[in-house]
């Protein structure tokens, strides 16, 4: 039985409260009956798969979503909540995923847009900036109000949202995904923010992927599961309970890597150098292998990558694939050659946001698919079904937008291009960031069928316990030289960052160790 069916209709010191929520779109029914309900002075968390109904729910409650059927309730009394404005009016705030802020402005001009204090029929900026100036204290952020929003990094645009919310004297304050894009000092630091608030009486609706945040900050947890609130269960709920809600089963085995003898060398990279950025970087990715490349923020990893791929120029050495050199800085040289790259940034590189999933799957082969400049339409639709079936991308059809899918199928979409396009090397620079833990599995599983298949997978990632689990070798960068080589049955967390954090001069008194050793 669902903890929800034992609360009352309407406990004590409750601010919102939603019964049977349903939403549709075209071919796809978002919300299935949803219940929610949210306290004064507590942190619940909305947790679930990519496409499990989160996003629809809090657009539900900031105005973007009218609701098909059921109700809500604010402090015990039904409303209606058609417009961004009718939220406002209920002190409704919602810093979603992409900001709400308006770069060329000012910090002030953004907290306080569309309400600006006037004095004679001016805008009162001196009275604007004082109390934006407070709100911003108010956070703990180090900003001037003048400030130009485009000239903030992620973390204080995150504050500055914050301040804003809390200028309408918000009740409710829906986060989504705060801290996808945050280090972990900057989480630290607004994790403090969100308790303090919530020692205030605010209620705040926390969405996250980290299942480690839960226990730390939440006071409970509703799980959503294929648009249906599932159960309702305490923060302190063990995690390997809160994935089998949200994915409907148990993750005995959360990085299924099966590894197996590699064949020959696929990718050899040598010496590869760009100046100020890496230096001498040389590694081979064999057939069948996953080979990980670790390293904290700013190793160069990504640069490597890039290079290799011929996005990024280089000043010095070689990339071969199958021991055929490729031109440098060459994309087009790289992709006819069989390598591909899934990038960082799946929207901002990896996807046309716009354009369908069939239109996205199509983009590396759409010049092998035409004909006297023609494109095979048909061909490329049975293609890209075939692809769209295989990875389990959950869409209306293929002639939906890329935009509108979860953060999971929109990865699936990137890698299936290049499925598409037969390639025989994969780089994978963090494939299941801001995927929730279901999709990540999938894509685990999909690394497995290409391996097993005699591909060569490159994958870069922050996620230290994904690089150990599914990697066949581990490469350590740090300060853009190759650090270390550390095989899967030594590849161990202490291990990783002791190589990761090493000074290049600790590097090179290893390696004089080493060669010694060898004399």
């Amino acid at each position: 039985m669902s903890h929800q069916e034992n609360q009352p209709a309407s406990a004590p010191g409750e601010l919102l409260r939603l019964e049977g929520i349903r939403k549709s779109f075209p071919g796809v029914v978002a919300l299935d009956g949803v219940d929610f309900d949210l306290r004064c002075g507590e942190v619940h968390v909305l947790l679930g798969e990519n496409g499990a109904g989160k996003s629809t729910l809090i657009k539900t409650l900031s105005g973007a979503h009218r609701p098909d059927a059921g109700r809500i309730l604010a402090e015990g009394r039904e409303v209606n909540i058609r417009s961004a404005q009718d939220a406002e009016r209920l002190k409704i705030a919602t810093i979603h995923q992409e900001f709400n802020l308006v770069p060329e402005l000012s910090v002030a001009e953004n907290i306080f847009l569309g309400r600006q204090p006037r004095r004679l029929g001016m805008i009162d900026r001196r009275t604007m900036e004082a109390a934006a100036g407070k709100l911003l204290d108010r956070v703990g952020v180090d900003v001037s109000p003048r400030t130009r929003v485009r000239d903030l990094g992620i973390a204080r645009l995150q504050m500055v949202e914050i301040a804003k919310a809390l200028s309408l004297d918000a009740r409710v304050l829906i986060m989504d995904e705060p801290t996808a894009v945050l280090t972990s000092e900057e989480v630290d630091k607004l994790f403090r923010i969100v308790r303090t608030l919530r020692d205030e009486g605010v209620g705040i609706v926390f969405i996250t992927h980290h299942l480690d945040e839960i226990a730390s900050l939440g006071d409970r947890v509703t799980v959503l599961r294929d648009g249906r609130s599932v159960d309702q269960v305490p923060a302190t709920t063990p995690e390997d309970e809160l994935v089998r809600l949200m994915v409907g089963r148990g993750i005995e085995q959360q990085y299924p890597r099966e590894r197996a003898e590699p064949g020959g060398p696929l990718l050899r990279v040598d010496g590869l150098t760009r100046h100020g950025v890496f230096h001498d970087v040389s590694f081979e990715v064999r057939a069948g292998e996953v080979v990980g490349l670790a390293g904290l923020v700013g190793a160069g990893r990504t640069e490597v990558a890039r290079a290799v791929f011929g996005a990024d120029p280089y000043d010095a050495g070689t990339v071969e694939v199958r021991g055929e050199r490729l031109a440098r800085g060459d994309v087009n040289a790289a992709m006819g050659a069989g390598v591909g790259l899934v990038p960082e940034d799946r929207k901002g590189q990896g996807l046309v946001l716009d354009a369908s999933v069939q239109e996205n799957l199509g983009l590396v082969t759409l010049r092998s698919a035409s004909r006297a400049g023609l494109v095979d339409l048909k061909g490329q639709r049975t293609a890209a079904a075939r692809v769209a079936g295989r990875l389990g991308v959950r869409m209306a059809g293929l002639d939906q937008r890329v935009r509108t899918l979860s953060g999971g199928n929109q990865q699936k979409v990137v890698i299936g291009k290049w499925l598409l396009a037969d390639t025989r090397v994969l780089i994978l620079d963090e494939p299941t960031r801001g995927i929730d833990v279901g999709a990540k599995v999938e894509i685990y599983q999909l690394i497995n069928e290409l391996t097993a298949s005699g591909h060569a997978v490159l994958m870069i990632s922050s996620d230290l316990p994904e690089v150990l689990g599914m990697s066949d070798r581990v490469l350590v960068m740090a300060q853009g030289r190759i650090a270390g080589e550390l095989p899967a049955h030594a590849a161990t967390q202490d291990a990783v960052m002791a190589l990761a954090v090493a000074a290049p001069e600790d590097q090179e008194d290893q390696e004089d160790m080493e060669g010694s050793r060898g004399h």
